[in-house]
């Protein structure tokens, strides 16, 4: 397909934006519903301003958590992933544990690891490890099962080993499916770290994330800057979505389809 126009791509996300903005004031003003209840984006980023200090402050402490997160369950992901890919009865034995660990609710599992990891950051790190894990064994196993198996053919008439069937073949082919679990991941994670932070986090030494502030400006009815904290976040998301989507590219776009092929 043909590519849109540069002023297409940017001015389509833009004007979408701008009716969105209408749609809101235009919702404010006929309900006449107050601040406290829906507080347009003006007042939104009034109050951003006016807690822009605690929110960077907030931002910070949530990233390192996110982060720290992530980078666990992106290498324990990628490791867990190449144990279910070598072997049939790894595979069979221990996928259907992965899939309780997933639908299991991370909230009912918050009192133990309160407990086990303890509160504040160790505990934020649990919880976001567990909401960005399974995302990345899922893609990445599902990668290295999909290798064209000609190729697979073809090392095996040379006599390779399995070692160096996954590590020269398998895994190569699987990298576009490990970073699209890390991309997932990566939106993952700020959510994972929020909800970390208001489950099992702590203010002590005036660290408490965006979700101690999520509490804070809750039970304050401050309800403009809790608008501005969800802001923040988003805004973190995309920090993190944006960091893997140029990783995706830094290692892909030399020689994989999806790049020459990603014009529309």
């Amino acid at each position: 397909m043909k590519k849109l126009p540069p002023l297409l791509v940017w001015g389509l996300p833009l004007l979408s934006g701008a009716l969105f903005v209408a749609l809101w004031y235009g919702v404010r003003a006929a309900s006449g519903l107050q601040s406290w209840i829906l507080p347009t984006p003006l007042e939104i980023m009034q109050a951003a301003w006016r807690e822009q200090a605690r929110l960077l402050a907030a931002a910070g402490h949530t990233a390192w958590g996110a982060l720290g997160g992530f980078v666990l369950a992106a290498g324990l992901g990628f490791f867990t992933s190449l144990l279910l890919g070598v072997s049939k009865s790894l595979r069979a034995g221990l996928y259907p544990w992965l899939l309780v660990l997933q639908m299991t609710p991370v909230i009912v599992l918050t009192p133990i690891i309160m407990l086990w990891a303890g509160p504040g950051m160790p505990g934020i790190i649990t919880i976001t490890w567990l909401i960005s894990y399974f995302p990345i064994v899922a893609n990445m196993t599902q990668g290295l099962l999909s290798t064209d198996m000609n190729h697979v053919a073809l090392f095996r008439m040379a006599n390779a080993s399995r070692l160096q069937e996954m590590l020269l073949l398998r895994v190569p082919s699987a990298m576009p499916y490990y970073l699209a679990g890390l991309r997932i991941a990566a939106t993952l994670a700020p959510i994972g770290a929020i909800f970390g932070e208001y489950m099992v986090g702590n203010s002590s030494g005036g660290t408490g994330g965006l979700g101690f502030l999520v509490y804070s400006y809750n039970t304050q009815i401050k309800i403009p800057a809790l608008f501005a904290t969800a802001l923040t976040s988003c805004l973190l998301g995309f920090i993190f979505v944006a960091a893997v989507s140029w990783l995706n590219w830094a290692v892909l776009h030399k020689w994989h389809d999806s790049f020459e092929r990603n014009d529309h």
